[in-house]
């Protein structure tokens, strides 16, 4: 009987605690054969990723990308993982303020360098993305340190890390009201096609700001000329959330357009940020960003 009541109190008081917020800031969202991997900002030593089967209850799966292996000391931020032509996986980050580059056989990791050095070096940079049109031309959008953080571009070689320098463009600097309110922000830069348009989205604001939000600028060429969308901010504030920024768009396993961003911790403290995951939609050509979000949720 003893036995029992403890096993019953045991399991009340497991089901009773909820499961905490994701802490992944920079969200980016792989999907790989019917697993979710999410990587992010948070661990000082490198990145981490989590895996989920249903977007919304995740796992600590393991520091995909550690300091020692790759170029960089400190200020691991902003990964992307892609799948590659070869079967392997490539890791975006930055670093130290330079953006980088390194390679692994598995989603898990761990992703190394052969040798340690960043992509780019004219220059402070940071929060680059992968785009590869339907030619199969590559480029990566990145944030430069200029007059505050302005989005560039530039083409990249067949191996997706040389950068082509002598193609280097800007493409987007603050310049809407909205988001100047704290600085002179445009960063986290995510590129997608749509019946022949480009539609570069990216967030304003400096990301410690409560209107922390996400723009998108429109072009005919990846190049641009970019024109920033009248409707901006597409997300800032939703509910009760605050700082809602730095995303990052995929397709679920059902084929529907979803949106990964992270928000700060509550009104009051930023850090440490958690991840939210909400829908996205072309409608007239125009990208609509969903406000009722859905938080992922960490599971012990």
């Amino acid at each position: 009987m003893r036995k029992l009541f403890f096993l019953t109190v045991l399991f009340i008081t497991a089901a009773s605690v909820p499961a905490a917020p994701l802490p992944l800031a920079d969200p980016f969202i792989l999907l790989h054969e019917g697993t979710y991997y999410a990587y992010g900002t948070h661990a000082n030593n490198g990145i981490e990723v989590y895996t989920s089967k249903d977007l919304i209850n995740w796992q600590y799966a393991a520091l995909a990308l550690k300091k020692g292996d790759v170029w960089g000391k400190k200020w691991f931020w902003a990964p992307e993982v892609y799948k590659t032509a070869d079967g392997g996986f490539l890791m975006y980050y930055s670093a130290e303020e330079h953006i980088c580059a390194a390679r692994s056989t598995s989603p898990l990791g761990p992703f190394t360098q052969k040798v340690k050095k960043p992509m780019y070096t004219q220059g402070k940079a940071i929060d680059h993305t992968l785009f590869i049109d339907t030619d199969g031309k590559a480029r990566i959008y990145f944030s430069r340190f200029m007059r505050g953080l302005e989005i560039w571009t530039a083409e990249v070689e067949s191996d997706l890390v040389t950068i082509k320098e002598s193609t280097l463009k800007l493409c987007i600097k603050p310049q809407q009201p909205w988001e100047r309110k704290q600085g002179s922000v445009n960063e986290g830069a995510f590129v997608l096609k749509h019946n022949g348009k480009y539609y570069l989205t990216y967030s304003g604001n400096g990301y410690t700001s409560q209107l922390y939000g996400i723009g998108c600028a429109v072009a005919d060429s990846p190049e641009g000329p970019w024109r920033k969308d009248e409707r901006n901010p597409l997300l800032q504030k939703p509910g009760t959330l605050n700082g809602t920024g730095h995303h990052s768009f995929f397709t679920d396993i059902n084929g529907r357009l979803k949106v990964a961003f992270h928000a700060h911790r509550d009104e009051k403290n930023i850090h440490p940020r958690a991840m939210y995951i909400t829908d996205a939609e072309f409608k007239d050509d125009k990208l609509h960003i969903s406000k009722d979000y859905t938080p992922a949720r960490l599971q012990k």
